[in-house]
């Protein structure tokens, strides 16, 4: 690194000149700055980019206005307003959360950073942001594009999850952060980062802190912030049950409250199609016609690649009689808009239905 005080000092005024002129002001969660809002939105632009959150966050927001009836609600109905932002921890930490706030703050968020960082699913920089952006109190943050911004502009080059490039970082952020204008300064850093110095090419030439970047100076942007250590991502192979009974009906089945896709509905799934109607004899107590093996797809997560091989069994009936169970039930085409399904599950479902209507 190598990056002089007088550039320091000029980086916080030069940024909040461009984002008076060229930030973004009208984004929905600003539009009415409470602590719920904010925390609302930066919890989903966790891993996911603004123009997605959006419709997200409009629809989350008219079914559940305030923490209290997000606190309320049933976890089915949260996953559901998440469905297809993936990453759904996010979502069972934030319904924990506004629980624990109705619990032990009084409905509110709690205003104490320690406090603030130590409830599910928020952390230090998500912490510092709704502080911030709420009550203008000075706290740094350090989200990715934040981290994308100082490693190149100070040319750091140990990758961001190590501890001490980690550590490195969060001490400029605190140098960097001013004590006035604290709400706009988080703003126009995260806004730097998500527009124009994004991860591939970035638009050097608009950036108003370019010329103190030691990234720019030594042709460094394409290396900085360095990537994590490859590692190789293994693929997995399912194939997932759609079993529809006579009112095409289609059985789902609740996933374990640990893992992938935690506490979401999904198809009952095995190893290879030769089980199927073993498997649903012996779990479910179901007998279905046929087999018909739909086109396979991909789904990528984070550190596996997961093959999906769809087969569809039709005119399911029960064969015995057996006892309601909290962990699967059937669902009606017009009933699965309101289940929390994982997106592709979501996304095969839908193209089934839209199938059947053109039949």
């Amino acid at each position: 690194m190598n990056t002089d005080t007088a550039s320091i000092d000029g980086f916080a005024p030069a940024l909040l000149h461009w984002y008076d002129r060229h930030g973004r002001k009208d984004l929905p969660w600003q539009r009415e700055r409470d602590a719920y809002r904010v925390w609302l939105s930066e919890v989903m632009l966790q891993q996911t980019q603004v123009r997605t959150v959006i419709p997200y966050f409009e629809r989350f927001l008219a079914a559940l206005p305030t923490l209290a009836e997000l606190a309320a609600a049933p976890q089915d109905r949260v996953l559901a307003l998440w469905s297809g932002l993936g990453y759904y921890s996010r979502a069972r930490n934030l319904h924990r959360t506004a629980q624990i706030c109705v619990a032990e703050h009084g409905g509110e968020l709690p205003r104490a950073l320690d406090a603030l960082s130590a409830l599910p699913g928020i952390g230090r920089s998500t912490a510092a942001a709704i502080l911030a952006q709420t009550w203008n109190e000075r706290h740094a943050i350090l989200d990715g594009n934040v981290r994308r911004v100082l490693a190149r502009w100070h040319g750091l080059r140990g990758w961001p999850g190590e501890t001490a490039t980690q550590r490195e970082l969060w001490r400029l952020a605190e140098q960097h952060t001013p004590h006035e204008r604290v709400a706009d300064y988080t703003q126009a850093i995260m806004d730097l980062g998500a527009t124009l110095c994004v991860r591939a090419r970035p638009h050097c030439t608009r950036c108003p802190v370019a010329t103190g970047c030691v990234a720019l100076r030594e042709g460094l942007t394409a290396e900085l912030p360095a990537r994590k250590p490859a590692r190789a991502k293994p693929t997995r192979k399912t194939t997932m049950l759609i079993v529809r009974d006579a009112q095409r009906r289609v059985l789902l089945e609740r996933r374990p409250s640990v893992g992938i896709w935690a506490s979401l509905w999904s198809l009952p799934e095995i190893d290879t199609a030769a089980e199927a109607p073993r498997h649903l004899l012996e779990r479910y107590a179901v007998r279905a016609d046929g087999g018909a093996a739909l086109a396979p797809f991909v789904h990528v997560f984070s550190h596996y690649t997961l093959e999906i091989t769809p087969l569809l069994l039709e005119h399911a009936q029960p064969v015995a009689r057996v006892a309601d169970a909290d962990d699967r039930a059937w669902y009606a085409p017009a009933e699965l808009a309101g289940v929390g399904l994982p997106a592709p599950v979501r996304k095969l479902l839908d193209t089934l239905n839209d199938e059947d209507l053109l039949r």
